[in-house]
């Protein structure tokens, strides 16, 4: 399988399905969001955190792969299985933040991204998630997208803000807080 086809060379790309969309349409910027979104979460897996949080970014990671291939997909004409999200997904991410949150202060402040490449990582990825979040719900206004991909992406930008604060935490680095003039 080679990796170039030539058929996108004219401005267009083909979802799963077959549909011919233009390379601008919101659900490529979907995936293509998701894929960044995926890049940057590989990114934090990269960096001298512990093993258990590199195991969980990892499985992010494949649900990341999951979306993509939900929203790559042409909900009419395909019809190629594509791995769904479950409920447990979610609730998953929501563990995982509780446990960090048991060990962190309460926020008294907003906090600024920096402090650690590390933790300005985590913020990274959190904004791109966001990003994609808004991206995923305007495709929604118009375009059938399983719902819980939404939810999906709300609660994982969560636990990318409670991780920051948990790396921070880890590395003994003081959160930076907003503290505004006036």
């Amino acid at each position: 399988m080679k990796i170039y086809t030539k058929k996108g060379d004219g401005g267009e790309t083909s979802l799963i399905g077959g549909t011919r969309v233009p390379k601008h349409h919101i659900r490529v910027d979907a995936y293509g969001s998701t894929d960044e979104l995926n890049v940057y979460i590989g990114l934090i897996a990269d960096q001298q955190i512990d093993t258990g949080y590199k195991n969980v970014l990892n499985e992010i990671q494949d649900r990341l792969f999951t979306i993509g291939a939900a929203l790559a997909s042409d909900p009419n004409k395909s019809k190629m299985a594509i791995p769904d999200l479950k409920e447990s997904d979610i609730t998953f991410l929501e563990e995982q933040i509780d446990a960090m949150e048991l060990k962190l202060p309460v926020l008294q402040n907003f906090i600024l991204p920096g402090g650690h490449t590390t933790v300005s990582f985590c913020h990274l990825a959190r904004v791109i998630c966001r990003k994609t979040e808004r991206i995923v719900v305007h495709l929604a206004e118009n375009e059938q997208v399983e719902p819980m991909i939404i939810t999906y992406l709300n609660r994982l930008s969560d636990y990318l803000f409670v991780l920051s604060r948990k790396i921070a935490r880890d590395l003994d680095v003081e959160e930076i807080t907003w503290r505004p003039r006036g």
